[in-house]
């Protein structure tokens, strides 16, 4: 019998949700087993096409499932809440039998995620976990917190109050820094900055670091949906207000690589970017090209590297679990709680890639080409 018409009947869907709810890696469907990767299809639900980011995971999600032969229904929600809403429910209504969400706004799709227990759809949260419900059967992400950690190291190492290995620089300050994170309505925003002002707190203690706007709460941080323009709007507004007594900026803690460009950008049109106002150290993440091409040449600091072929592989791995009726293996099963249980994950692992890194860490891995480093741009 069917998973789909396990679910139908009212008692059994009833078990199945209790299961669901129980954070065992169930996700409430029935035996599917015993058929063919050619008669089963994964939703895979992306944010965005905005950021190269999201589209390389996407597709690599997709080749990877396609190349065991499952079919893939593949939606980008174009940072649109009701348009990735619209989109899961049509990927339940069609027949998927897992969901791969990675959600715009993490506490938007309790109604989709409900409708996906009823229907007896293992529901897989991709890289941002999706809050607030008790439908969300397993997640794939990266240790988030530890990307916060390798941000804040990566602004003190490149102001030189610490070396590369932990020890403490030649350096002492005080230094002018600035603080942006990410979007609020994204789960992991709040991981990346805790573990980046952990480790930054005991240096604006001693007041080696000093955040001359007076802006170090993550509300005055946040940069809605991660985007360029804003980020450049706040940081022109950040120069405006506390930098016009002749200081300078030295530094700028970023959560993310197309925030970090908008900072840039800012900052470039205000002068920085010469000898007696160099560009300050300035922090990213994902490794995007661009942004790979602006540590080659000097002009941002770092990124940190989640390998997305990784994220995409684990996914795949998880989503093939549900459907031979296994249990996903986990590496964390305590931390992420999505404010109704604590969901099984498996974490992935980061490196920070400075100037010198570049070569071993994103060439030599077949990430980028050096070529595309050069050029600052994707081929194809």
């Amino acid at each position: 019998m069917s998973r789909k018409l396990f679910a139908a009947l009212g008692g059994v869907a009833l078990a199945l949700s209790m299961v669901a709810c129980s954070g065992d890696g169930a996700g409430g469907g029935g035996d599917t087993s015993d058929k063919k990767p050619s008669e089963l299809t994964i939703g895979v639900s992306m944010p965005t096409q905005t950021s190269e980011r999201w589209i390389a995971d996407g597709n690599a999600v997709r080749e990877k499932l396609e190349a065991k032969g499952y079919k893939v229904d593949l939606q980008y929600a174009g940072d649109d809440i009701p348009t990735q809403s619209q989109q899961v429910d049509q990927m339940i209504t069609r027949g998927a039998d897992v969901l791969v969400v990675a959600a715009i706004d993490g506490t938007a799709l309790s109604g989709q995620l409900q409708a996906a227990s009823e229907a007896g759809i293992p529901v897989v949260s991709y890289d941002r976990l999706i809050l607030n419900s008790p439908h969300v059967d397993f997640y794939v992400s990266f240790d988030n917190y530890k990307v916060g950690v390798a941000q804040g190291t990566a602004l003190l190492t490149g102001l030189g109050l610490l070396n590369k290995d932990g020890s403490k620089g030649n350096a002492t300050g005080p230094f002018n820094v600035e603080i942006f994170a990410g979007s609020l309505d994204d789960n992991n925003t709040q991981y990346f900055f805790n573990g980046a002002m952990e480790t930054l707190k005991p240096f604006l203690d001693d007041k080696s670091l000093v955040v001359k706007s007076g802006q170090t709460r993550i509300e005055q941080a946040a940069i809605l949906r991660w985007q360029q323009e804003p980020a450049q709007k706040r940081m022109e507004d950040l120069l405006t207000s506390s930098y016009r007594d002749g200081t300078q900026v030295h530094g700028v803690l970023s959560p993310y690589d197309g925030i970090s460009r908008g900072i840039i950008t800012a900052l470039q049109n205000d002068g920085y970017g010469t000898s007696a106002k160099p560009v300050p150290v300035i922090t990213g993440q994902d490794a995007e090209i661009a942004s790979v091409k602006l540590i080659d040449v000097g002009v941002q600091g770092s990124t940190v590297f989640k390998d997305t072929r990784q994220l995409a592989e684990r996914a795949v791995i998880a989503a093939e679990s549900f459907l031979q009726d296994k249990t996903p293996e986990a590496n964390d099963t305590t931390t992420y709680n999505n404010k109704v249980k604590v969901v099984p994950a498996y974490l992935l692992p980061i490196q920070t890639v400075y100037k010198e890194d570049i070569k071993s860490a994103l060439v030599d891995s077949g990430y980028w080409t050096a070529e595309e480093v050069a050029a600052g741009q994707a081929k194809g």
